[in-house]
């Protein structure tokens, strides 16, 4: 295991961090013109799309698999970040950012289901559609993005070759999604009539154009709700049920290489996640790597960009060297 990433190591990179970066955001805006579009899998009437970046028909490059955050509830495959994805890109990989069903109108189960068709939807069609080497698939991600990463550890046959969390979590039954968030509580509250009236009934993949549903989020952090809204479970009543869930109970030797990137000041996802989710990869002698960022907020927030590019440019490393 690497030693973590400090403040200092950071700076001392500051220079080369901003140019890399830099680069990185003149390589994806170059190729951003080139997104292609696909529908990857239908649910009834909801279309499931993936976006896929730096396709090119004369070399046959290895791929990410992008999986965007927004605590199972919100987001979509634009978000992303354009250093990542920028630096991904000038790496030599092909980025497929991949949407899936939300919740709370979709279930956990099911949303699971759509990251492991889009794995093996990128790994059949991907070769022939754009170009992609299918032995070699990393699968990253942000937050919720981050968590499901952690599943396709091992809940994707074949595995792929190396994952990469960036302020993910590996237990959706643990207190600090099960009970009231002391941070969220200070915030004024969000009733349940507005709560729910911020989501549906119909199954979504993307946002609509006009949207509140992160006052359904903050509710289920002030209620401690999540994992029965996302999941329909009460992890109290029924604790066992959640072990397929928790990447952190399904850690073994087969587990692919990891990265792990986490702010040690988050107050959306506790930094403790990663530091379990470390020590079970450890435990199990998996190999991989743990950056903290010791100001970091939930996705860095508050971190100068220079630290941020040098957490993204260790990833992209990370997978290329995962993925060669």
């Amino acid at each position: 295991m690497r030693p973590l990433v400090t403040r200092q190591e950071f700076l001392k990179t500051v220079a080369g961090g901003l140019a890399t970066a830099a680069g990185a955001e003149r390589t994806f805006s170059q190729q951003t013109a080139d997104v292609r579009t696909y529908v990857y899998k239908r649910a009834g009437q909801c279309q499931i799309k993936a976006d896929v970046y730096g396709a090119d028909a004369q070399v046959r490059k290895p791929a990410v698999i992008w999986i965007h955050g927004g605590a199972l509830i919100l987001g979509d495959r634009k978000g992303t970040s354009r250093m990542l994805q920028g630096l991904l890109l000038k790496s030599g990989f092909v980025v497929v950012s991949i949407d899936y069903r939300l919740a709370p109108e979709t279930k956990l189960p099911a949303i699971i289901r759509d990251v492991q068709d889009a794995c093996q939807w990128v790994r059949r069609k991907g070769p022939q559609l754009f170009h992609i080497d299918a032995r070699r698939i990393g699968v990253a991600g942000g937050s919720a993005g981050g968590y499901l990463t952690l599943m396709t550890g091992f809940c994707v046959s074949p595995r792929p070759r190396a994952l990469a969390s960036f302020w993910g979590y590996g237990d959706i039954a643990g207190a600090w999604y099960s009970r009231p968030d002391p941070f969220y509580s200070k915030q004024p509250a969000v009733s349940t009539e507005e709560a729910h009236g911020a989501v549906g009934s119909a199954a979504i993949s993307e946002l609509p154009g006009k949207h509140n549903r992160g006052r359904f989020y903050l509710y289920c952090r002030q209620q401690g709700l999540w994992p029965k809204e996302v999941t329909g479970r009460d992890p109290d009543a029924d604790p066992r049920w959640f072990d397929r869930f928790c990447p952190v109970r399904n850690v073994s030797a087969e587990y692919p290489p990891a990265l792990l990137a986490h702010g040690a000041a988050d107050t959306d996802v506790p930094y403790e996640q990663s530091k379990m989710m470390a020590e079970k990869l450890a435990q199990a002698g998996v190999q991989h790597e743990f950056l903290t960022v010791a100001e970091g907020g939930h996705g860095l927030a508050g971190v100068a960009p220079a630290e941020v590019a040098r957490v993204y440019e260790r990833a992209a490393a990370f997978l290329q060297s995962h993925t060669a």
